[in-house]
């Protein structure tokens, strides 16, 4: 048991190493060939300290693709349970028989995520997640660049006084802008895919009202 762990950290020093390159990288690619990997985490609540990650749900768009074939989901093991949000994301202790420990399922999100921007809906709540689990098990924080299509929604929107603008916008909201089924909202791989069709329609509202950039879109 002692000899995987250390492969398990062997593995994962070596992912920080080798991807340092790609984290730095000047933001000069073309959008369409960038890898983005769209993610959400299903956790236990919203605490960041006391709360855990019961699943990650991520997909990969790159070229102006959402690749179902190329998609990853983990259900993690806890000890850490709360029967009343299992009502909003529907993840049961017993539905999923194959839950790999924290650390496990660490190496596992890491070897798909590699060194991709990462897209989210408040990304900032699903990146803490993820660092805080990252943090308990001694590894660094994610390097990856992110977006949050919950800021760049309201880039497309009409400065107006006639338009009464939102100061926050839900998942919920996009999928209902641009009309997107929610019948597997609230689990992971669901949401990542809702996030995932949605980003695709900020960019063509956003190119519709200039060319660009992957480094303008990290302006916005």
């Amino acid at each position: 048991m002692m000899n995987f762990f250390k492969k398990i950290k062997a593995f994962l020093s070596d992912f920080w190493g080798t991807s340092e390159e790609s984290f730095d990288e000047e933001l000069s690619g073309n959008i369409d060939s960038t890898r983005f990997v769209v993610l959400d985490t299903e956790t236990t609540g919203f605490d960041y300290t006391n709360d855990r990650i019961l699943c990650i749900g991520a997909i990969v768009l790159q070229n102006g693709r959402i690749s179902i074939q190329d998609s990853f989901e983990v259900f993690i093991e806890q000890e850490h349970y709360d029967q009343a949000t299992a009502k909003i994301h529907g993840i049961l202790r017993e539905s999923v028989l194959d839950r790999p420990n924290e650390l496990e399922a660490l190496q596992k999100f890491l070897a798909f995520l590699g060194g991709s921007i990462i897209v989210a809906h408040h990304t900032i709540f699903d990146i803490t997640m993820i660092n805080k689990a990252l943090e308990r098990n001694g590894l660094p924080e994610l390097k990856n660049k992110t977006l949050d299509t919950a800021v760049l929604y309201k880039k497309t929107l009409l400065v107006s006084p006639l338009f009464e603008r939102k100061e926050n916008y839900s998942l919920d909201d996009l999928a209902d802008k641009f009309d997107i089924s929610k019948k597997d909202r609230h689990t992971a791989m669901g949401d990542a895919y809702i996030t995932a069709i949605a980003f695709l329609k900020i960019l063509n509202k956003l190119r519709d009202k200039k060319e660009l950039t992957l480094n303008q879109l990290f302006k916005y």
